[in-house]
């Protein structure tokens, strides 16, 4: 089968930079155990490398012990969390990415201001959650065009919208559209990231090349599911987060594989993936 790589596929800047980090303290470790608050990024594979190392994964801070060395994932966390592991004399090795930092910068700063802020994702996600910590927990979250018609917008309010990092770029301007002939005062803040943006129209330009997509990332990875959804609609597609997980019998037929990957997906993951399609 021949196959064909997407410009833009796997570790971005951010997760290279957080899982760098991550690294360096586990090698440097003394006796005294590393804590991440939740899984560092959303690739299981990646993590279980991790966890081999040495790095506790917890999910509240109340589980982590007094003076312990804890890592702030990629994703960020809000600002209670910042000042509860300070009250307990945490040693903060802080991998938020810096895309992700800048919303926190920017909904600190309108919340401030009196704007009512409005972000555009999954409120289940941690990086949605994160930046809702940054405005007090009361920033309306959109994830559908639906949930802009159900929403009531004062008319004496301002308004500021961000969007999680990984949205899709084309969804984000239909909500903002929505939202604009709803919401009179709207100051817009388009914080996709751009290795986001590239990913996506990379992925797009591929899939329109190829007879079926494979896609590799974790099934819990927000960036990944939109790529198989973008991918998808444009031809057959495989979401996968292993080698392990295609089907021989599933790929007959096809005779140009294209091949991206989530911005959590390490090199040797997408390596295994490719060589395997070689040889069919």
């Amino acid at each position: 089968m021949e196959v064909r790589i997407a410009e833009n596929a796997g570790f971005c800047f951010g997760v290279k930079r957080a899982m760098r980090m991550a690294w360096d303290e586990l090698e440097n470790k003394e006796s005294n155990d590393v804590y991440s608050l939740g899984p560092l990024i959303h690739n299981k594979q990646a993590v279980d490398r991790y966890k081999e190392k040495g790095l506790v994964e917890e999910d509240s801070l109340e589980k982590i012990p007094n003076d312990s060395k804890l890592i702030i994932r990629s994703h960020g966390v809000s600002k209670k969390i910042y000042t509860e592991s300070k009250l307990k004399n945490m040693d903060i090795v802080d991998t938020t990415c810096p895309f992700v930092k800048k919303i926190h910068d920017i909904v600190k700063e309108f919340s401030d201001k009196g704007y009512k802020i409005i972000i555009v994702g999954n409120a289940a996600h941690p990086e949605i959650i994160g930046i809702n910590g940054w405005c007090n927990n009361e920033a309306i979250v959109i994830n559908s065009e639906e949930e802009v018609d159900n929403t009531s917008f004062s008319c004496h309010d301002k308004y500021c919208v961000v969007s999680q990092t990984t949205a899709n770029l084309e969804f984000f301007d239909k909500i903002v559209a929505k939202l604009e002939s709803k919401i009179e005062d709207l100051t817009i803040k388009n914080t996709i990231c751009l290795a986001t943006k590239e990913r996506q129209l990379s992925a797009t330009d591929l899939a329109k090349e190829v007879d079926c997509m494979i896609v590799i990332g974790g099934k819990h990875s927000s960036n990944t599911q939109k790529l198989v959804n973008i991918c998808k609609d444009i031809v057959p597609t495989f979401s996968i987060e292993t080698r392990e997980e295609l089907d021989r019998s599933k790929l007959e037929g096809y005779k140009v594989a294209g091949v991206t990957a989530g911005a959590s997906t390490p090199d040797w993951i997408i390596d295994e993936v490719i060589e395997f399609l070689k040889k069919l």
